[in-house]
């Protein structure tokens, strides 16, 4: 079954660390305030899960 990685985007406060870790998967929106997905069906890597780890509001998550 695939996982899907999911952004609560009203939680995020666009500290860029989850870009700073795995920019191939994630990146800011152009105001610069979101993280947003750049691939919708990206793999979970050990790099994702880095990035939803260290990320302060715990807004990345896998479904």
């Amino acid at each position: 079954m695939a996982r899907y990685i999911i952004i609560d985007s009203y939680e995020c406060n666009g500290c860029g660390s989850c870009v700073e870790i795995c920019p191939e998967v994630f990146a800011l929106n152009e105001e610069g305030d979101k993280a947003l997905l750049l691939d919708s069906e990206a793999a979970i890597t050990e790099k994702v899960e880095k990035a939803a780890a260290y990320c302060p509001q715990k807004c990345i998550e896998f479904d």
